[in-house]
């Protein structure tokens, strides 16, 4: 089976992604608020068979009731290329900002941590969540839940710490995202 026939019967753009250099990209779109926009920009992308890492939506601006939507994304820097193309193209999106490029950022995510655990392992459980500043915000006699907030992969190396101690349930937000420096989304 050739490689295309291979890419068409999975109707995915990664199917060959171990072939090529896959990079992961933070977009920020800022967008207009209206009914709808979310389900476009989603759309685009899997109807394209892009995959979406992470989504997180907000408003950034309350005088000009604009939401921004951060998408972390992957693909080879063409699939990248091709992805802010099309969405600017889209009639509610203002501004497309590939953070990854377009200079120094922060991301932050926010996940809650269940964990349930007793004696040695409950104290090991605290220990660790005190290194990661993780802050319990809950408590029973058998469990814990806890809030950490930060770079995906601190968050990561947390939950892989936590599993022999009792994991036992993740929330997690999705990524956030913010360039550094005097300018706004959507300022030049």
């Amino acid at each position: 089976m050739s490689a295309q026939t291979s890419t068409k019967k999975n109707k995915s753009v990664y199917a060959l992604a171990k072939e090529f250099r896959t990079e992961t990209h933070t977009l920020a779109i800022l967008v207009n608020n209206e009914p709808g926009v979310l389900a476009r920009v989603i759309g685009l992308f899997s109807g394209r068979g892009y995959n979406i890492e992470s989504l997180t939506v907000a408003e950034t601006n309350h005088t000009e009731n604009s939401p921004a939507i951060t998408i972390v994304c992957s693909g080879t820097p063409e699939v990248i290329e091709q992805i802010k193309a099309q969405i600017e193209r889209l009639v509610p999106v203002r501004r497309v900002s590939d953070l990854t490029v377009e200079g120094p950022h922060v991301e932050r995510e926010l996940a809650l941590v269940k964990v349930t655990s007793n004696g040695d392992k409950r104290i090991e459980a605290l220990r660790i969540a005190d290194i990661f500043r993780a802050r319990p915000v809950d408590s029973t006699l058998g469990s814990f839940i806890f809030e950490i907030t930060g770079p995906t992969q601190k968050i990561e190396a947390f939950l892989e710490l936590m599993a022999p101690l009792g994991l036992v349930d993740v929330s997690r937000t999705g990524i956030a995202a913010i360039s550094r420096g005097a300018k706004a989304i959507g300022e030049e």
